[in-house]
């Protein structure tokens, strides 16, 4: 590769992340409206319907046998599963060309992101071992990276990019670490069966883009790798982390071939006459610039269109409809005493207090070994402005709560303790940024 087209890709990766920060920021503003909607019509006149709704049964029936899941089961485990997807999607991104594409990149915000989830995970547990809200120790573990970045948005510019990558790779392997989590901790059962159809689903679908099947048929055996991991027992949105994986991040061409196939074909357009109906007489014409489309979706990322394509869908539609269906609360007189019970306060723990100081701790030992550096104006203190904001949990905190626990007194408990911690995680953040951040010109 040469000098020039490292420049233009650097250049583009550049473009790619600040589009990636402002859908991000646009969409926690959407996903902030939608919890208070939910938490406002919980606790109105309008909750009974709400509930109904959300166990509503939707599904098909066949010869008297019926498929169907409710409301709340689709938005969990169906369209969850796309999120899951793009957030696979973004980690291979990641891992081949990005933040995490080598040791010296990765070793910081990998570091920060075990550290951000051993240390609220273990005070999680010591308020919570051998209680009946220990199998929550998963809650406090993640970040919600759409609420971190949209309050690091407030900042503008004063926030250094080297901050706002640091934040995004760490989110990013955060999310790494609560898949697996998930897979391998909130899994009851396993269906061997279930499990073996879907590597083999997956390994046709490895062999269908390999040999450039249609798209429809590679869809469907998407769905049939989704369905079979979700007879499996193991979480189907995990599904969305095994189909991404198999998905290219590179190019099948790259732009310099593309550019010189794509001139000469052009070349021997130009020299045949032209006109306005000429493409549709003429099969050379016609043939050559067919070439030329083809060679031009070739030269696109295949991963990097679908997350281009699927991150709208995400942002406005899913995570919005998560909240709704998730964070309806009813606050009760003694939502105090739940404040105070061993799994909300863990949970607050965990968030507010292990996030920054796992993330502070692991970020000083990785520079103090010598194994990383901090980003280029990226200080200390922002740091630990950066680890409260990673406290925000929200949409992945909620969700393996709904996996960890099946008593609606922990659920409730667990819920309070995740809306406490993200706010509180929230405010100190802007209060530590806005005094570690230099002051805005003018």
């Amino acid at each position: 590769m040469t000098a020039s087209s490292r420049a233009s890709e650097r250049k583009g990766l550049v473009g790619y992340f600040e589009w990636f920060v402002r859908s991000e920021v646009a969409g926690s503003v959407l996903l902030l409206a939608c919890t208070v909607a939910a938490l406002t019509i919980a606790n109105s006149p309008w909750a009974a319907a709400y509930d109904r709704l959300l166990h509503t049964a939707i599904g098909l029936s066949w010869g008297g046998v019926a498929y169907t899941l409710d409301l709340h089961h689709w938005i969990n485990d169906g369209l969850m599963v796309v999120f899951f997807f793009v957030v696979g999607l973004e980690v291979k991104r990641e891992l081949v060309v990005g933040e995490l594409s080598s040791l010296e990149k990765a070793s910081l915000p990998v570091a920060a992101a075990l550290g951000g989830m051993i240390v609220p995970a273990g005070l999680f547990l010591m308020l919570n071992a051998g209680g009946d809200g220990a199998r929550g120790w998963g809650i406090p573990m993640t970040t919600d990276i759409a609420f971190a970045l949209g309050v690091l948005a407030i900042f503008g510019r004063r926030a250094p990019i080297g901050l706002k990558v640091f934040l995004t790779a760490l989110a990013i392997a955060d999310d790494m670490g609560a898949v697996v989590v998930i897979a391998l901790f909130y899994t009851e059962t396993i269906d061997v069966a279930s499990l073996l159809a879907a590597a083999v689903l997956l390994a046709a679908l490895v062999g269908a883009i390999r040999v450039r099947l249609r798209f429809g048929l590679q869809l469907l055996l998407m769905i049939g790798v989704w369905l079979a991991v979700f007879a499996s027992g193991v979480h189907a949105t995990v599904a969305g982390i095994l189909l991404a994986m198999v998905i290219p991040v590179r190019p099948r061409v790259g732009t310099d071939r593309f550019i010189v196939e794509a001139e000469a074909v052009l070349d021997r357009v130009r020299q045949r006459q032209q006109s306005g109906t000429c493409v549709v007489t003429d099969s050379e014409q016609l043939e050559a610039l067919e070439f030329v489309h083809t060679r031009a979706g070739d030269t696109l990322p295949t991963g990097l269109m679908l997350e281009h394509a699927l991150h709208p869908v995400q942002v406005w539609l899913i995570l919005p409809l998560f909240a709704l269906a998730n964070a309806g609360l009813t606050i009760g007189g003694d939502a105090g005493a739940v404040v105070l019970s061993p799994v909300a306060l863990g949970i607050i723990a965990g968030l507010a207090l292990g996030k920054p100081v796992g993330i502070t701790l692991a970020s000083w030992l990785v520079v103090r070994l010598g194994r990383g550096g901090l980003p280029d104006g990226v200080t200390w203190p922002q740091i630990v402005g950066a680890g409260c904001l990673a406290g925000i949990g929200f949409t992945m905190s909620l969700f393996i709560t709904e996996l960890a626990f099946a008593d609606p007194t922990l659920v409730v408990a667990a819920k309070i303790g995740i809306l406490v911690a993200s706010l509180t995680s929230g405010v100190l953040g802007l209060v530590l940024l806005g005094r570690a951040l230099p002051r805005a010109s003018g």
